[in-house]
């Protein structure tokens, strides 16, 4: 949530001496921004801060790339760089290509391997911070930049993400261009989600982890902003973030339509849903109205979260996202 903490006076005061033209903090503010142009255009040396609110400074364009997350690597991909990526982890299967580039190891990273690849630039993730802290010590202690990038829930942060790795690789333009791709995409979607009126929104409950143990998607999430985005309701708004929920509660949400996003990992996904005793007079389950999508596209915050967000189109509005 953004605090707004503007002072009225406060902008009076910057007004009036930006009036008075002071010579020295004009010079500042230009050289300042003269920075951040050149570091937008890819030049090399540049610094950028990241999730940690870490300067990390490059002094010359990468060659070598090791990445830390899925969503990182899907990006470098998109952007062209297949040759210069050098390691990923073992979840890194998309593209093809990806489950072809050394393993560095899975949430425990590998550091000596990492090492041993000689990187001009580690991509970490924050949402790995806390797991592999002495990792990432190491991997800095060799002298190699480590840049970790922040834990994206939405578009416009995804667009972020995408834009500092292409300014850290030399790839602003192409970063530019995936964007705009992307934003385009997103909006002819959601231009198709606000013609359905509020009263014929249909409810929606994902499920992101099967029985015993149900977890869902609450506020804050990409699948509640998605679920904006299409025209649908996410029944479980409530909630925040991912959230562990009752058998018995689900249940009384009685949502119009179910998402299961573990088909993918976990067979015979719908089914589970479908066959469960108490959730016979669901009205998604009695319409039959419960549909699997694939898990990497709707939570991997890369360039395929589009795909994600056409796929959970047509499963919910299949007459209106043909």
């Amino acid at each position: 949530m953004k605090k707004w903490l503007l002072s009225f006076v406060a902008a009076l005061a910057i007004v009036s001496l930006a009036a008075c033209g002071d010579t020295e903090q004009k010079q500042q503010s230009n050289e300042e921004t003269k920075t951040e142009q050149e570091a937008t255009k890819g030049d090399f040396p540049l610094t950028l801060t990241d999730a940690r609110d870490e300067e990390v400074t490059l002094e010359k364009e990468p060659k070598q790339i090791v990445s830390l997350m899925p969503s990182n690597t899907e990006i470098l991909f998109e952007l062209g760089l297949d040759e210069e990526i050098a390691g990923v982890t073992n979840f890194d299967n998309y593209p093809e290509e990806a489950t072809k580039k050394e393993k560095v190891g899975d949430m425990n990273f590998n550091a000596e391997k990492i090492i041993s690849l000689n990187p001009d630039l580690v991509l970490a993730h924050a949402s790995s911070m806390g797991t592999s802290p002495e990792a990432f010590q190491q991997i800095e202690s060799a002298g190699i930049p480590l840049f970790v990038v922040k834990d994206a829930t939405n578009f416009e942060s995804v667009y972020e993400t995408i834009t500092d790795i292409g300014t850290l690789t030399g790839q602003v333009e192409e970063a530019n261009e995936l964007i705009q791709t992307m934003e385009s995409e997103v909006k002819a979607i959601s231009q198709k989600g606000q013609t359905i009126a509020k009263e014929n929104q249909k409810s929606v409950w994902v499920e992101v982890s099967p029985a015993p143990d149900i977890y869902t998607t609450g506020k804050g999430t990409f699948m509640d902003e998605m679920l904006s985005i299409i025209g649908a309701q996410n029944i479980a708004d409530s909630e925040e973030g991912w959230v562990k929920v009752s058998e018995e509660k689900a249940v009384q949400l009685n949502p119009d339509v179910i998402i299961t996003t573990y088909g993918y990992y976990t067979e015979n996904a719908t089914e589970q849903v479908m066959n469960r005793p108490a959730w016979k007079d669901v009205t998604a389950v009695k319409e039959k109205a419960v549909v699997d999508v694939n898990s990497d596209t709707v939570t991997r915050s890369g360039p395929r979260l589009v795909e994600g967000l056409q796929e959970l189109a047509k499963a919910v509005y299949p007459e209106v996202y043909k």
